[in-house]
């Protein structure tokens, strides 16, 4: 199994590791990755990898099999043979502006309590559908909460329950696509604020800012109907 250098550290921007292992489809297996793979509406990694006598742009990263992570080169290249010691290097603007939306998600979760039913980021922007039969009345009105939550300057951190602990509170589960990840003996939480000041606690593998004031001010995009009672609700970075 792949080290998840980015799961203890998201704003480790650089480190080396050893090639482990070359996939069928020819992506790179390393011992330690900093790279996020693809995964609950997170985009995989993207960046450099360099090593003696050669380099290669990496265009994403995807889950392998046996819980390993592969790095997928941006062209057809040669790989660094199984034992190279190489340097990675994210894309980390890229990957920032990620932390910052998968954490505002986190947030308008919050300002609108309902089961979400999907979701998605990207650099640009993020989504999440919420069963909700009727669209919300006074879309200002959530742009408000969700900022004045964000500017409260929350930490945000995580901690692990077990298995059976998420089974009996269900109610972290807020999503109804995505599972989160089970069979390992525990389960990765996120919370946004400690003590009497915390917001939210769910499960997740992505990655998230340290503190809410660093997602900046965000605002609601457009809200549409998917489904009988399926709502979309968009949300975007303002720079």
């Amino acid at each position: 199994m792949s080290e998840l250098l980015f799961r203890e550290d998201a704003y480790l921007r650089e480190a080396e590791a050893v090639v482990v292992a070359h996939t069928p489809e020819g992506g790179i297996v390393l011992d330690r990755t900093l790279f996020y793979p693809t995964g609950g509406g997170q985009p995989g990694d993207s960046g450099m990898l360099r090593w003696s006598g050669g380099e290669m742009k990496i265009a994403t990263t995807v889950k392998a099999e046996g819980d390993q992570v592969a790095l997928v080169a941006a062209e057809p290249a040669g790989l660094p043979a199984v034992g190279t010691t190489v340097t990675q290097e994210l894309d980390w603007e890229r990957r920032y502006r990620h932390m910052r939306i998968h954490t505002a998600l986190h947030i308008l979760s919050v300002v609108i309590p309902l089961p979400v039913t999907g979701g998605s980021i990207s650099a640009e922007k993020g989504r999440l559908d919420f069963d909700m039969p009727d669209a919300p009345e006074e879309k200002e009105a959530l742009d408000e909460a969700l900022n004045a939550l964000i500017e409260l300057d929350l930490t945000v951190g995580q901690d692990w329950i077990t298995d059976d602990e998420l089974k009996a509170n269900p109610g972290l589960v807020k999503t109804m696509s995505v599972k989160p990840p089970m069979g390992q003996g525990r389960v990765r939480l996120v919370y946004i604020g400690e003590g009497a000041n915390r917001i939210d606690l769910q499960p997740c593998g992505g990655t998230h800012v340290a503190r809410t004031s660093e997602i900046g001010r965000v605002r609601i995009g457009k809200i549409e109907k998917k489904g009988r009672q399926n709502r979309r609700v968009n949300l975007h970075l303002d720079s």
